[in-house]
């Protein structure tokens, strides 16, 4: 037997509602707002460290978390310490 339009309808926007709650995500907890950071500083490398990786590029916000106005701190931050040489632009596997 057919269904009808009414029931096929409420069955895909039930299907719909199913798959939007599965896609939510989490939103991530800025790390630098927990630990009371307000201002970033170029000679603090442990900290930049942990926002570029391996290639030494930096990490956007959507994997760190970090918000926009802290991101944009950070990307400054990082170029002042590359700058000075207090951190590699590229790390020492990548270089040829």
């Amino acid at each position: 037997m057919r269904k009808s339009k009414k029931e096929e309808a409420s069955q895909y926007k039930t299907l719909q509602m199913t798959q939007k709650q599965q896609q939510q995500r989490r939103k991530k907890i800025d790390p630098l707002k927990t630990r009371g950071i307000k201002y970033i500083d170029y000679k603090d490398t442990r900290l930049l460290a942990r926002f570029v990786n391996e290639q030494g590029k930096i990490l956007p916000s959507r994997i760190t978390g970090i918000s926009s106005k802290m991101q944009r701190m950070m990307t400054e931050a990082i170029k002042r310490a590359r700058h000075l040489s207090l951190m590699p632009f590229v790390s020492e596997e990548f270089r040829p």
